[in-house]
């Protein structure tokens, strides 16, 4: 997970930035369910895979909100762009 989110930072542009980070949020669920498998088969003591739990799922929900708000923000470029392009071709017109 962690790698990929080196590499969003690194990303030549916001559409790589979001598929890191959308993949680091895929591997932070798998995380998740790999945790539940451990704690049905009790290959641990509960309260630390509930606390383990708790943390990937934390991890989850702020990957999430970053890749929400970076589409919206890479969304609202486009339209802002949209809207220079027609109002510029208006005034040509």
């Amino acid at each position: 997970m962690s790698a990929n989110l080196v590499e969003a930072k690194a990303g030549s542009s916001k559409r790589d930035f979001i598929r890191y980070v959308e993949i680091s949020l895929r591997e932070a669920r798998e995380t998740s369910y790999w945790l539940r498998i451990c704690a049905a088969l009790e290959l641990a003591p509960l309260e630390e895979l509930s606390a383990l739990r708790s943390e990937s799922d934390q991890v989850a929900r702020i990957l999430g909100a970053i890749v929400v708000s970076s589409k919206r923000r890479l969304m609202a470029g486009y339209s802002a762009f949209a809207f220079f392009i027609l109002t510029f071709a208006l005034l040509m017109s």
